[in-house]
């Protein structure tokens, strides 16, 4: 079956993985609930354009998430909150190697079996992905992206008062 190469790519709620292709026709592979897509835009590209469109540009976004959490490094990004679209990267989103989990997608992470400097992430629909990740680096990333999470889906109630 052939690759259909997509010019343009909207993140939605069933996509688990922005993942860099290192191919002359394309620069990202999606991976979504059912298919693998290939895209000519980075990964990058692909979260800042889905920001916007959830609301607030990735920069603001960034700021956002180390002004309430304090994350400084390797910051989870709330893509869309009203559709509960978060993720985080794997490595400096500068780096070419950085793909982007999406959160919600996650049922676990494992150590590698034979390779210290990887992890494996089981996804909702059992199907498993290698990254080139620590355990340890890993973990720390969903829980960090939890605390996001929690600090931009919980609002306290306000009761209004009208004079």
């Amino acid at each position: 079956m052939p690759k259909i190469i997509l010019e343009h790519y909207e993140i939605n709620p069933d996509t688990f993985a922005l993942l860099p292709a290192y191919h002359t026709d394309y620069d990202t592979i999606v991976w979504e609930r059912d298919q693998l897509l290939y895209v000519r835009k980075t990964p990058l590209q692909l979260l800042k354009e889905a920001c916007l469109e959830g609301g607030a540009e990735y920069d603001g976004r960034r700021i956002a998430v180390t002004h309430k959490t304090g994350i400084q490094s390797k910051i989870p990004i709330p893509v869309n909150p009203l559709e509960h679209i978060y993720a985080f990267p794997t490595h400096s989103p500068k780096q070419s190697e950085c793909s982007w989990i999406f959160y919600h997608h996650i049922k676990s992470i494992k150590r590698h079996p034979k390779n210290s400097t990887q992890s494996i992430i089981t996804f909702k629909n059992i199907k498993e992905y290698s990254l080139n990740v620590s355990y340890h680096a890993l973990d720390k990333q969903v829980q960090r992206t939890s605390y996001c999470i929690v600090r931009f889906s919980h609002r306290p109630n306000h009761q209004l008062y009208f004079n």
